[in-house]
């Protein structure tokens, strides 16, 4: 027979073995459910839309010489009145003097072309409470704001051949005549916008929104100076292609007008967006 202590024993085995069963249950059950929870909570889509630019180039226009443009996003919502937002977005930007109505500024004859590629991320706050697959919460309107990175590289094209205007520092950055570095193509932006989202469904959302990009750069469009600088000391250090373009005026005169430096640049996307909810189940909460 088994003694009282072997049977203390056993007794006691047996209850860590249960206790240990039970705290493997809940760690499954915790870890399965938060699971579900980040997917049911988590959204993926893809956007399209046209891009365009306001700067040196381009003061007042809206959607002058926009293109095309899109990009991928993913959203995670913490309730039914705030969504956490990140996507990547890739289009184009440029403009054209040669456009321009003012006579002094189609004599400065400047141009560019850039590609604006971001990534960014912040938050989505929407006016009215919003589930997916629920009919009382089924839409609404929002804010966007965000904090990001933007790659922008102007250029221009001359007989064909794309020429990089950041490298041949225009302005004179990195010469006698200017002692500023050249600027970074790599830029910090504010997406700041409005919108409205419905879902499509119990797994599908579609939005629309505006948002115009604050920068802190004025070389989206590789103007920026007031004046025009000595294109001389350009060419002797940079070469003649840097020296004739840093000054394409028609009437090549180095005392007109080149730029606002008082400003910044913006670029604005709209466009439309389908999302995918990635799983099921676990509503968010509802905020009045």
């Amino acid at each position: 027979m088994k003694s009282k202590h072997e049977s203390f024993i056993n007794k006691t085995n047996l209850l860590k073995i249960n206790i240990l069963a039970l705290f493997s249950l809940f760690v499954y059950t915790f870890s399965h459910s938060q699971q579900a929870n980040l997917f049911s909570r988590s959204e993926i889509g893809f956007s399209i839309g046209q891009m365009y630019y306001l700067g040196d180039l381009n003061k007042f226009k809206p959607f002058y010489k926009s293109n095309w443009a899109g990009g991928l996003m993913f959203r995670y919502s913490l309730n039914s009145r705030l969504s956490l937002r990140f996507n990547y977005l890739q289009g184009k930007v440029e403009a054209y003097d040669s456009d321009a109505k003012n006579p002094v500024t189609i004599n400065r004859n400047l141009s560019f072309e850039s590609p604006i590629k971001e990534v960014a991320g912040g938050i989505e706050f929407h006016y009215f409470p919003f589930q997916f697959g629920q009919k009382r919460n089924a839409g609404t309107a929002y804010i966007l704001a965000q904090m990001g990175v933007f790659y922008m590289s102007p250029s221009i094209v001359i007989n064909g051949e794309t020429i990089d205007l950041q490298a041949l520092g225009t302005e004179g950055q990195g010469t006698a005549a200017n002692s500023k570095r050249k600027y970074s193509k790599f830029q910090v932006c504010i997406p700041l916008g409005l919108g409205a989202k419905a879902s499509i469904g119990k797994n599908v959302t579609f939005n629309f929104d505006v948002a115009i990009r604050k920068t802190f750069t004025d070389y989206i469009d590789d103007v920026k100076a007031a004046t025009y600088t000595d294109a001389t000391i350009i060419a002797n250090e940079y070469g003649a292609l840097a020296g004739d373009l840093s000054n394409q005026s028609l009437n090549d005169s180095r005392y007109g007008r080149r730029g606002n430096p008082t400003t910044k640049d913006w670029y604005v996307y709209c466009g439309g967006m389908v999302t995918i909810r990635l799983g099921k189940g676990n509503k968010c909460p509802v905020l009045r």
